[in-house]
């Protein structure tokens, strides 16, 4: 077949450019990235020859290096599960591949945060960089910062094809078959020049090669192996050096990385610094995790766990089918998947680290696994462990806590809603914003806070903060001093739903139901509105003009500024939660609310009187409608016709202007009748 030329796509040569000319003080991890590749490779042939023995090589499974000084090349070789033509194309030709745009536009983002302190290329932009490579899976081009031209040769196993790929970073590629012994992979370096300044080392030089391998990959499972070069004395008979004679060379095979599972080593023999290299490596983060968890567990069957909790989310935290490497599987120190489900809930899926269990058997099949009461006390373990982890670093260090809630509260908040046994401690956990103050707060304090009578813990559901936060809902509570949660995240809903409680405190919703705040608001309402006959037939009236949209038109005990506001039934489907399910494809029977209005409000003191002077007035219909609209504006929800609310909008302000002057205040709270007009004015 001849050599075909490709062309990468958009966002690779976009890529290609960024990473060699911004990355320029951490040149060396250029090999921790081949040789993290490398182990993957033979992670998965070692996978796939317990089900099939031929695939397996009849040597060890390892990672070689091979440098050439004069010719400037360095190979990185494996005998692993090597790749097929349209792997090739598929995994080199494209970015992470439906991740491409997400990964330039972080790239970006974080390199304009760079440059804002210090001059474009410098360390801060090499950070900003190197901060994202492991997110995005893109490790394999950070070769060119070292090279001008990288060449591929891989043959799959099980295969007798091999494809040679190759680019010189120009934006093009070319493939073309090849020979190769065995299954594998070697990656050839064609070196660019040394250059200190540039941070490039010389990379043909194996005390370099033996140095970052140490640093980056001497935890990796599998030998990295280098032929060295050594000077020898020759010696005589009886042992000793031969004077005057020149030492000899002599080639062997060195391993430059320890192999040593961290994990099965005492908390106090590893270092921290140990501890975040290994992490490093796991994550391919350029980062330190923001908490290590290491355990033991002993008894009828023995596991241990390493596990880290990332310092940022990942850009596929919510694409679980693009998770590659979440919490690895060993069983014995044998590695066997990545990101098993069984090991740890959906809820977690931030994690990253290993569990390794001595007693698992490797021949039942993984669906018989998933229930085997093992794996269960194992998952158990490993949770309650992380929550434990969580915990001390809401304890000890409440900024590190608020950082880690930004980045995965709502995911852990999915546990709220799916995992019973252990909602008590995420709630625990829970941190949310608040009425009181611009910091989020947790429950433990928030009860801590509650006034003297307070017998619920008061919070409200939205689409966003900024709409919750100006909602008209919180008026009486302001008014009362009474603290309310804030809750945004669309899983909120879903946890919200249930009869949660806290501490034997529980969970209120301030836009449902009629609000009671312990001072006899409520009633005192419906007094003042027995009192202003006057509002009964407005009232009516409002329920006539809106009955296809509310299920009820009633005076309200949480207003103070606003003239209306929507409320739900304590059982009604909230109305994220009722778009949620529309965008799932579902069908929800739609949801009538109650609209509450607000008998002190200059607004509603004249369709008072407008209604008093003439009950069948079309423009109360009109008014009707307009407040409606203005009370699901209000929450921030969404219209469901808002061409027709904008006509009635301009209805409205057309007849003000033409009124020209204001209407004259009425108090309905007496029982003087209504002034007269001529004409019908907007109020």
């Amino acid at each position: 077949m001849s050599t075909e030329k490709h062309t990468f796509t958009a966002e690779v040569k976009e890529l290609l450019n960024l990473m060699v000319h911004s990355l320029y003080s951490q040149k060396d991890i250029f090999l921790r990235e081949l040789v993290s590749n490398s182990s993957d490779a033979l992670d998965k042939l070692r996978v796939e020859g317990l089900s099939d023995p031929k695939l397996l090589p009849e040597g060890d499974l390892e990672i070689r290096l091979e440098a050439d000084p004069e010719a400037r090349t360095l190979a990185i070789s494996d005998n692993g599960i090597g790749m097929t033509r349209e792997e090739v194309v598929r995994d080199i030709g494209t970015i992470a591949r439906s991740g491409s745009r997400e990964f330039l536009d972080a790239l970006k983002a974080k390199q304009g945060a760079g440059d804002a302190k210090q001059d474009a290329g410098d360390a801060g932009t090499a950070a900003a960089t190197a901060d994202l490579i492991g997110q995005f899976g893109v490790g394999f081009y950070s070769t060119f910062m070292v090279a001008d031209r990288v060449t591929l040769t891989t043959r799959r196993a099980g295969t007798d094809t091999a494809v040679r790929w190759e680019s010189t970073g120009d934006g093009t590629y070319t493939l073309d078959e090849a020979a190769r012994p065995q299954a594998g992979t070697t990656v050839e370096l064609h070196l660019k020049p040394a250059d200190e300044e540039d941070g490039r080392r010389d990379y043909t030089d194996s005390f370099v090669l033996r140095e970052i391998v140490k640093k980056h990959s001497d935890f990796v499972a599998h030998p990295i192996r280098m032929k060295v070069e050594r000077q020898e004395p020759v010696l005589d008979n009886t042992g000793q050096p031969v004077k005057g004679m020149l030492p000899k060379t002599v080639v062997e095979d060195e391993t430059f990385n320890s192999m040593k599972a961290i994990w099965t080593r005492p908390r106090s023999e590893v270092t921290d610094a140990e501890y975040n290299e290994f992490y490093r490596h796991l994550s391919h983060d350029w980062h330190d995790p923001l908490a290590t968890i290491p355990a033991a567990m002993e008894g009828a069957f023995n596991a241990r766990i390493l596990l880290f909790i990332p310092p940022k989310a990942p850009f596929d935290l919510y694409h679980r089918e693009r998770i590659t490497k979440g919490v690895q599987l060993y069983v014995k120190r044998v590695h066997i998947m990545d990101d098993w489900k069984a090991l740890l809930p959906e809820w977690l899926r931030f994690l990253k680290g290993v569990i390794d269990c001595e007693d698992l058997s490797l021949n039942v099949s993984r669906e018989i696994l998933q229930h085997d009461r093992q794996v269960k006390s194992i998952r158990n373990f490993a949770i309650k462990k992380t929550l434990e982890a969580i915990g001390k670093l809401r304890k000890d260090k409440p900024e590190s806590m608020r950082g880690f809630w930004r980045e995965f509260g709502a995911v852990l908040k999915e546990g709220l809603a799916t995992d019973g046994e252990h909602r008590d401690r995420l709630l625990d956990l829970v941190l949310c914003a608040t009425t009181h103050g611009d910091e989020p707060t947790s429950l433990a304090d928030y009860v801590e806070r509650m006034k003297d009578g307070q017998e619920h813990i008061y919070y409200l559901g939205g689409t966003s903060l900024d709409a919750v936060r100006h909602s008209p809902h919180l008026e009486s509570f302001a008014r009362q001093g009474i603290e309310v949660l804030f809750f945004a995240d669309p899983v909120d809903e879903f946890w919200l739903e249930r009869e949660l409680t806290y501490k034997d405190k529980k969970f209120v919703s301030v836009s449902k139901g009629e609000v009671d705040l312990g001072t006899g608001e409520a009633e005192d309402e419906k007094k003042d509105a027995a009192e202003r006959p006057q509002l009964d037939g407005l009232l009516q009236t409002l329920r006539t003009h809106l009955q296809d949209d509310v299920k009820e038109v009633r005076v309200s005990g949480r207003l103070t500024d606003s003239p209306a506001c929507l409320v739900g039934d304590q059982d009604d489907l909230s109305p994220q939660l009722e778009q949620m399910m529309r965008q799932l494809g579902q069908d929800p029977p739609k949801t009538k609310r109650i609209l509450e209005i607000n008998p002190d409000h200059r607004f509603i003191a004249r369709l008072a009187a407008i209604h008093a002077e003439n009950a069948q007035s079309l423009k109360l219909k009109t008014y009707a409608q307009l407040l409606h609209g203005q009370a699901i504006l209000a929450e921030g929800g969404t219209l469901p016709d808002p061409g027709a609310y904008s006509r009635v909008v301009m209805e409205v302000a057309s007849e003000a202007v033409t009124a020209g002057a204001p209407p004259p205040r009425v108090d309905i709270g007496t029982d003087a009748p209504a002034p007269s007009t001529s004409q019908e004015s907007a109020p």
